[in-house]
């Protein structure tokens, strides 16, 4: 797949994955404005706009990098059974370390640790869009790094999917499986700071409503919300050899795309529904 034949390339090309990562955060923050009117409804679209003074906090961009690099440790304990992925176009098979529940059972503990010292979590809740910005820059910026470095990999290294576009290939991503050493950044950005991420945020948001609306127990649509988001993570988790197989892994780059998937669109979206509640 070349520049030369724009007709094949997904997503309309370089002008469509332009549009796609413009629109993509437009719309995850018009969503989470909508979500702290009181009326969220079409009728009141578009929601004020917060100063862009407003939205940018560093403790807040410091609590999403030490998310990051806390999963990421939890990812190289030598604990778990390392396993082959599946052939890759070159030939190659990776190995992989399957840790993912393990890395949630030590969130866990660190999350119930932080509960019963009386740490505030009700601070994501009273953040969450300076969060949701955070996450964005940090995917943008992590996204310019896995294009650069891809300049300097080998040609077996990129993925099948490259055009040659600059813009469609930053948003597609070019190299297939980036990695750091024995530390593979797609893997890991595609089970843990973002699924756990999402888990986390759903609890927050579960006492924040206890401590907003004065409960000694939360709502039955909370409850139902957190059991059934809680249990597709569990079970991903759980199963995570699975995702080798999967056409992020064997055939998509790694860019834009997956890394605001990964790491906004995933947290930020998917736990809408207990925001709202």
């Amino acid at each position: 797949m070349t520049s030369t034949e724009p007709e094949e390339l997904e997503f309309g090309g370089g002008i469509g994955a332009f549009s796609i990562m413009i629109g993509l955060p437009v719309m995850l923050f018009m969503l989470l404005l909508m979500c702290k009117q009181k009326d969220p409804s079409f009728v009141n679209l578009p929601p004020p706009l917060p100063s862009l003074a407003s939205l940018w906090e560093t403790r807040v961009f410091g609590v999403c990098l030490l998310w990051f690099f806390l999963q990421a440790l939890f990812h190289l304990l030598p604990i778990g059974k390392v396993v082959e992925g599946t052939p890759l176009y070159s030939g190659r098979r990776l190995k992989y370390r399957l840790n993912g529940f393990y890395a949630f059972i030590l969130t866990s503990v660190v999350i119930g640790t932080s509960l019963y010292w009386g740490i505030e979590l009700y601070y994501v809740y009273d953040h969450f869009l300076q969060f949701a910005v955070a996450a964005t820059v940090f995917s943008v910026a992590l996204s310019i790094y896995l294009y650069v470095r891809s300049l300097k990999a080998s040609n077996n290294e990129l993925s099948p999917g490259k055009s040659g576009n600059i813009i469609y290939d930053f948003f597609i991503g070019r190299e297939l499986n980036p990695r750091i050493g024995h530390f593979d950044l797609k893997y890991f950005c595609e089970l843990r700071p973002g699924l756990i991420g999402w888990v986390v945020i759903n609890l927050i948001m579960l006492l924040a409503e206890m401590k907003v609306q004065g409960r000694d127990t939360p709502s039955l649509a909370m409850i139902l919300v957190n059991s059934f988001q809680l249990l597709y993570v569990v079970d991903a988790l759980w199963h995570e050899e699975a995702l080798l197989t999967t056409m992020d892994i064997m055939h998509d780059g790694f860019g834009f795309m997956l890394a605001f998937g990964d790491l906004v669109w995933v947290p930020f979206v998917y736990s809408l529904l207990p925001v709202c509640v």
